[in-house]
């Protein structure tokens, strides 16, 4: 019996971490190089490999209840979307690229003339959220506001994390992907991907 090559053995570890904690790609393959007992600095799979081993552990383990949840979460991410319409949201992640278990958060990133202005209507809307900060589309540090949101009929509360950009980083943030995809979705693309569900 042949082994793995090692990425894909990294991969493999890092999406049952994904799909099973609910683990971001970056911790996960890192965490996969430790249980493995790689050395730290084994390079690691690129997000495309991972991706599609955490499909293929979807479809494994999880084919039966995935898509219910998946679509619970879209559901969520599209009310969020539509109560922030003025800041022209687009989701991206697992939610939207359908890898999304009910483990997974959902990440909307929001464009406006003034980055200010996203926080001051969650504070008129009177929402809690916590403040931070993350790598951003081009690797720039941006903003985040992260909601905890409960989502019924999963059961339990989802983060829901605003990425604040400019609208000038409107414009890059639409070019396909190496899959050849659209990246992120605004309101109407997620509006089609439910209406294709049911």
């Amino acid at each position: 019996m042949t082994s793995l090559p090692l990425d894909a053995e990294i991969a493999q570890a890092a999406a049952r971490m994904v799909v099973e904690e609910g683990l971001e790609y970056g911790p996960a393959k890192r965490r996969a190089v430790k249980l493995l007992g790689l050395p730290a600095r084994s390079p690691l799979p690129d997000n495309d490999v991972v991706e599609d081993a955490v499909r293929e552990h979807i479809a494994l383990y999880c084919a039966d209840t995935q898509p219910t949840e998946l679509r619970a979460l879209r559901a969520l991410a599209l009310e969020w979307m539509e109560r922030l319409a003025a800041f022209r949201p687009h989701l991206g992640g697992a939610v939207w690229h359908g890898t999304a278990t009910r483990l997974s958060d959902i990440y909307l990133q929001l464009f406006c003339d003034d980055p200010k202005s996203a926080e001051i209507a969650l504070i008129n809307q009177g929402v809690n959220y916590e403040p931070g900060s993350v790598p951003g589309l081009h690797g720039q540090t941006v903003d985040v506001l992260s909601v905890a949101c409960p989502q019924r009929s999963l059961g339990l509360v989802v983060g829901v994390h605003l990425l604040v950009y400019d609208l000038d980083d409107l414009r890059g943030a639409l070019r396909l992907d190496r899959k050849g995809r659209p990246p992120r979705g605004d309101v109407q693309a997620v509006r089609r991907l439910l209406e294709n569900e049911t």
